[in-house]
C-alpha cells in the first residue's frame, strides 16, 4: 500500500488488546471525514475488532492484507 492511498497513519505494532482499537478511535478523528487511515498492528486480535470498530462507526474498511506478522488496514472515515 502506498503513501498516496491514505492520508494518515496509526503504528500500533507491539500492543495488544483493547490498546490498538482505543488509539483508532482517537486517531480516526485526526482524519476529514472520507479521508483514509492506515493502521498497522501486530495483534491477531484486531483482525475481528477493527472491522467491528468500522461496522459500529460507520467507517469503512476499504482494504487489510496480511505480511508475517503484521496487519496492515486501510479505513475510510465516516461522516
Amino acid at each position: 500500500m502506498r503513501a498516496s492511498e491514505y492520508d494518515a497513519e496509526l503504528d500500533a505494532r507491539g500492543l495488544f488488546c483493547p490498546e490498538p482499537v482505543m488509539m483508532l478511535h482517537n486517531r480516526i478523528n485526526d482524519v476529514e471525514p472520507g479521508g483514509v487511515l492506515r493502521v498497522v498492528a501486530t495483534d491477531p486480535s484486531t483482525t475481528r475488532d477493527i472491522p467491528r470498530f468500522c461496522q459500529f462507526l460507520g467507517h469503512e474498511l476499504v482494504g487489510r492484507a496480511e505480511s508475517g506478522d503484521l496487519f496492515i488496514y486501510l479505513i475510510r472515515r465516516g461522516t
